[in-house]
């Protein structure tokens, strides 16, 4: 989305994007184009400052007030050229600056630079919505603090790394200052950094090849990245941007507009590692089962076609095992005589713990539900399942588990039913079904038993 009062700079833009082949969309007031954001969610927007009625610094504020809004990078296009402004846009949340009359080189690799970023802000955000909740608001200036961010300085001109160090050190202490340039990147493996500042104006590296060193590093592939570029360098700026650099600062450095910019970029990595630890969690709770930590059936429909495919097709021997505790509504049920359902989930976490014991790690042990589980025994025929199955057993029906109630101890039974891959085995679900049939075998054979499926 383009921004701008007067339509021949819109025309302008427009013609030039594209061209690129953007899709664009434009308006001529602030109030309209946060009402075009909404309807359109665009993936980025170019914003005039100047502009009758509400101005370009208000529009910016808006957005990032917006939850809905707030993530879409904003590039404020002036005929301003006052430090000032830039920090003060800085601080309302634009991304970047460009001035007018607008270098379509410059133009570009900002736009690709901070579009791939949206995408990717995007992609985070989809897997992160669901009803877990992290309890951080990105609007939170807690979320961005300098004080609590590792910064590194990568700079071997001792002058200016030094007044660097001045400059920041009055809002944050945590600085490593890096003058040897060689030992930049294991530096920043082992620190851990929120954010690094490199110049493109070194001596004995290239500042660049640093950059493109930390983005491929596995380890370093997200840290923020903020470049020192000389003005006139476009050619060293683009490259940068090209290869994923988040921001950068011309020299010589002016020290307000260096501070908003760090912090601008500090907010965002913590706001991205919150993102990425929301997805990763969810992730584990879409697979897992709260209670036991084993996992669930859902993951369970998808492995277990995996390991049965592989078994296979390598023509490997692999079992099986459904396990049901025995009577457990009389656990469970206060109706029943039980003891509630306070001391069942004590009982299934213990039995969930000793089936781990018991199994190698290479098998997989499922909650299937409620008090039934299930263990995939991958290289496994029915024999060696069975000795398996007998040792749960033995250890269920031997050694009491410790409760809450009663008398502090209770032994609780469990029937197992196995089945093993065979030739006629043509899926998962006939396999399961198998080990099902095998299990009620057990359970009307007189209970605490193991029964392997012909």
């Amino acid at each position: 989305m383009v921004v701008d009062d007067l339509l021949p700079n819109l025309k302008l833009l427009e013609a030039k994007l594209s061209r690129e082949y953007y899709e664009v969309i434009i308006s001529q007031s602030g109030l309209d184009a946060i009402e075009k954001a909404k309807q359109f969610s665009p993936d980025i927007i170019l914003l005039d400052i100047m502009m009758p009625g509400m101005d370009g610094f208000e529009v910016c504020r808006q957005l990032r007030a917006n939850p809905a809004l707030m993530h879409i990078p904003v590039i404020m296009i002036t005929a301003l050229s006052e430090k000032e402004d830039r920090v003060h846009g800085l601080e309302v949340g634009a991304d970047d600056f460009l001035t007018k009359p607008v270098n379509d080189t410059a133009l570009f690799a900002r736009v690709r630079s901070l579009v791939r970023l949206k995408v990717m802000m995007d992609e985070l955000r989809l897997r992160g919505m669901t009803s877990f909740d992290l309890g951080i608001d990105s609007t939170n200036p807690n979320l961005g603090s300098l004080s609590e961010s590792k910064i590194m300085i990568i700079d071997d001109d001792a002058i200016q790394s030094n007044q660097l160090v001045v400059k920041l050190s009055s809002v944050n202490k945590n600085i490593k200052l890096l003058n040897k340039p060689e030992n930049a990147v294991e530096e920043a493996i082992k620190g851990d950094y929120d954010l690094i500042l490199i110049s493109t104006q070194l001596i004995s590296a290239d500042g660049l090849r640093i950059c493109s060193q930390l983005r491929s590093n596995e380890q370093t592939r997200n840290v923020s990245i903020l470049i020192m570029v000389e003005e006139t360098d476009t050619e060293a700026l683009v490259k940068g941007l090209e290869m994923g650099i988040n921001d950068y600062i011309v020299t010589p450095v002016d020290v307000n507009e260096l501070v908003a910019r760090v912090k601008t970029q500090v907010r965002r990595k913590k706001f991205q590692d919150a993102l990425r630890s929301n997805y990763k969690t969810t992730a584990s709770l879409a697979i897992t089962d709260s209670l036991t930590g084993l996992y669930n059936r859902r993951y369970l429909d998808t492995h277990i076609e995996n390991m049965l495919k592989e078994a296979t097709e390598f023509k490997r021997p692999f079992s099986v095992m459904m396990l049901d505790m025995d009577n457990f509504k009389h656990v469970n049920d206060i109706d029943l005589g039980g003891y509630g359902h306070q001391v069942g989930d004590e009982v299934l976490k213990e039995f969930a713990a000793r089936l781990l014991k018991n199994i190698r790690p290479s098998d997989l042990a499922v909650r299937y539900g409620g008090d039934e589980f299930t263990i995939l025994l991958p290289g496994t025929e029915g024999e060696s399942a069975k000795i398996v199955a007998e040792r749960i057993r033995n250890n269920m029906e031997n050694e009491a588990m410790k409760i809450s109630a009663g008398s502090g101890e209770l032994k609780q039974k469990v029937s197992i039913g196995i089945a093993s891959r065979s030739p006629e085995s043509s899926s998962a679900a006939e396999l399961l079904k198998r080990a099902d049939t095998a299990l009620y075998k057990a359970k009307n054979g007189g209970r605490n038993r193991v029964e392997l499926a012909e």
